[in-house]
């Protein structure tokens, strides 16, 4: 539940104070640094040891969407089995394509579940909001990017007998569920308990934590709740964002990669044999979230051609490329 600011502690109020964060990414026009983005960025090693930790990294940060892996991993431990594409939708914050609605609405079919139970604000198709409203469409809870997670927690409720209703309250079943699978995951307590932009409980944790749920999601064991969605977020990333959105795009070019956006420009990742990472940007600017991710697959070694090229962030004058939004030249 959300406090006033005068009411937070000092701790919370301020999250990084602005001198342990450091430069991550910097704005090159032709040839001249214009701007820079500050953040802190946490990298982990197969066995889960720090191999890199820059600005503050264990502090109490929100992760927003990034924390929808447990989120998804605590309705599937409810007992709700969805197929592979669903249970992708269920961790998603997905761009309102036409097979994510289709998603959306097979996912409350299970159940016997109407559409009208979704406490998602109406929102409009990522990036297609004014074709859509050009071709008559309205706003609808369905479109919104968290839609997929809210039909899978309703099915969860439907499943357990838990109210409908009040599927959001931080003291619901599933939303206590939720918590403890994030706690347990990042290996850490929840710091803070906020509402997020789709009306769900989001829980502080440090970036070190979010790193270390990616990871060990990964190395669950097979066929255990967080390997499941784990599993399906990486064999149907288009269910996860969009066909042209970042993770999907990373997860079709770099093979066993998990990985997820949150808002305020966090991103979260994992490979296979456990390395993982974690950054947020201070100023919350997604723009420099593309070549810092860049940098991080250099240093883990997975980044190729495709990779760059997804990851590159072009600055124009004159309709022509002038220059970069680059990873700081330290990250490599």
């Amino acid at each position: 539940m959300q406090t006033t600011p005068a009411a937070l502690p000092a701790a919370a109020r301020h999250r990084t104070p602005a001198a342990e964060a450091v430069v991550l990414a910097e704005v090159v026009r032709s040839g001249f640094v214009e701007g820079r983005h500050r953040g802190s960025l946490v990298l982990l090693d197969a066995d889960g040891t720090v191999s890199a930790s820059h600005g503050d990294v264990r502090s109490p940060m929100l992760p927003r969407s990034c924390a929808k892996l447990a989120q998804a991993t605590a309705i599937a431990t409810a007992g709700v089995d969805l197929p592979g594409h669903l249970t992708a939708l269920s961790a998603a914050s997905h761009s309102g394509e036409d097979f994510h609605v289709a998603g959306v609405l097979e996912i409350l079919a299970t159940a016997g579940l109407s559409p009208d139970l979704l406490r998602t604000p109406a929102d409009l198709p990522y990036e297609r909001e004014h074709a859509h409203l050009r071709a008559g469409g309205d706003a609808s809870p369905l479109l919104m990017n968290c839609s997929g997670k809210h039909a899978a927690m309703l099915v969860a409720c439907a499943v357990n007998g838990w109210d409908l209703d009040t599927y959001l309250a931080p003291d619901h079943p599933l939303q206590v569920l939720a918590r403890d699978t994030l706690a347990a995951g990042a290996g850490e307590s929840v710091a803070w308990t906020a509402t997020d932009g789709c009306g769900a409980p989001v829980h502080a944790i440090s970036l070190l934590g979010l790193a270390r749920l990616y990871r060990s999601a990964v190395l669950s064991a097979p066929g255990s709740p967080a390997r499941r969605v784990a599993d399906a977020m990486r064999a149907f990333p288009e269910y996860v964002a969009g066909d042209a959105r970042l993770d999907t795009r990373l997860m079709r070019a770099v093979p066993g990669l998990l990985t997820k956006v949150g808002a305020e420009a966090v991103q979260v990742g994992a490979l296979p044999d456990g390395r993982a990472f974690a950054l947020k940007i201070e100023d919350g600017a997604h723009r420099a979230v593309r070549p810092v991710f860049g940098a991080v697959l250099r240093r883990l070694g997975v980044a190729d051609e495709a990779v760059e090229e997804i990851c590159r962030v072009r600055i124009l004058g004159g309709g022509l490329e002038v220059g970069r939004v680059r990873a700081a030249d330290w990250l490599g």
